[in-house]
């Protein structure tokens, strides 16, 4: 199959449509990402609720464990089915540093977001919202463009 020419995206986001060291464009790239993003944050969040609402676990702690466990599922899918790459040990580390970075963006971003939002019902969800949609885009954007090219 031939790809039909298209107007490059803007300079400010890296997403050329090439592949992103493998053979899955960057159209089915975007719409498995979020899926998988999707099924991720429902297990993070899920997680979340639980550990912090139910068990009592403090806000961080909660949060920590939470995130750990949805980046893993979204790694382990995203890794087979997103960007159909094989397992590599450069590849692996280059994810553990991504996720020690977002895990750092995404527990700050959150409790700074808990803390400012007025008290209602509703602020812990959006505070996990904005927290995991900013980590998202920094995922989506660094395993793209560098970890999913490296062999």
């Amino acid at each position: 199959m031939h790809a039909e020419p298209h107007l490059p995206l803007p300079a400010e986001l890296p997403l050329v449509d090439e592949p992103g060291g493998t053979d899955v464009d960057l159209k089915t790239q975007i719409v498995r990402f979020t899926l998988t993003g999707g099924l991720s944050a429902v297990v993070d969040f899920g997680l979340y609720s639980l550990l912090f609402n139910l068990l009592g676990l403090p806000r961080e702690a909660a949060k920590s464990i939470s995130f750990i466990v949805g980046t893993t599922t979204a790694y382990l899918i995203n890794r087979r089915w997103t960007f159909q790459a094989p397992p590599s040990r450069a590849r692996f580390a280059a994810v553990v540093i991504l996720y020690a970075v977002t895990f750092a963006v995404q527990v700050g971003l959150n409790a700074l977001m808990f803390e400012t939002l007025p008290d209602a019902p509703w602020r812990q969800l959006l505070a996990f919202v904005i927290a995991q949609g900013t980590a998202t885009v920094i995922n989506f954007i660094v395993q793209r463009v560098v970890i999913f090219k490296i062999h």
